[in-house]
């Protein structure tokens, strides 16, 4: 029932034709990838994210806007520290910096990295598209340590998508919850205002 339920939400999500048959790839850890388990189904959704890219580089949408839709399309990767690429995993800033690259973006590649850079912003403004950094694991040493993109503010709650690995073990959206509360660092803004 969850599985099917899972499916359906991703064919929704990924743009998934229905009709075919879909098939979870079993969980084995640290090196799973891609999350779908046949190489056609790994095309589908290489398609959907082409397709955003190609409505950008149009001129169609905002980079924020699309960039954060970019993202979306790689839920469910699996996290893989020191990965940046979609075929074998990512980690927090490999997820962040394959997100960026392909809208012709250079940021940093380590998450500490990106605790002097680009401009700060106060939470209440974070919109789709800003970073959203947090210590790691240890919330006692305030040093960058994980980050998100900034996927919905409606004034009053914050969700992110980020490569984790924690219970999700990959790509997923998360609430601003108590817990990375507790961790939380700042929001940066990489994209200019004008494009947000």
């Amino acid at each position: 029932m969850i599985l099917n339920s899972l499916l359906i939400f991703l064919m929704s999500v990924c743009n998934l034709p229905a009709g075919k048959n879909y098939a979870l790839k079993p969980f084995t850890g640290i090196n799973q990838a891609p999350f779908f388990s046949t190489s056609e189904q790994w095309d589908i959704i290489n398609s959907s994210a082409d397709s955003i890219l190609n409505e950008y580089h149009s001129g169609k949408r905002s980079k924020a806007a699309e960039l954060t839709d970019f993202a979306e399309t790689l839920k469910g990767i699996s996290y893989r520290f020191g990965a940046a690429d979609p075929k074998h995993g990512f980690d927090c800033s490999g997820f962040i910096n394959y997100v960026y690259k392909q809208f012709d973006i250079t940021v940093p590649r380590a998450s500490r990295e990106f605790t002097n850079f680009a401009k700060e912003i106060k939470l209440s403004e974070a919109k789709r598209g800003d970073l959203i950094l947090f210590t790691g694991t240890d919330s006692t040493k305030r040093v960058v340590g994980h980050m998100g993109i900034i996927t919905s503010n409606n004034g009053q709650s914050h969700e992110f998508i980020h490569s984790t690995s924690g219970k999700a073990y990959g790509v997923t959206i998360t609430p601003l919850n108590r817990y990375y509360q507790g961790r939380f660092v700042k929001v940066i803004r990489v994209l200019n205002e004008d494009k947000i």
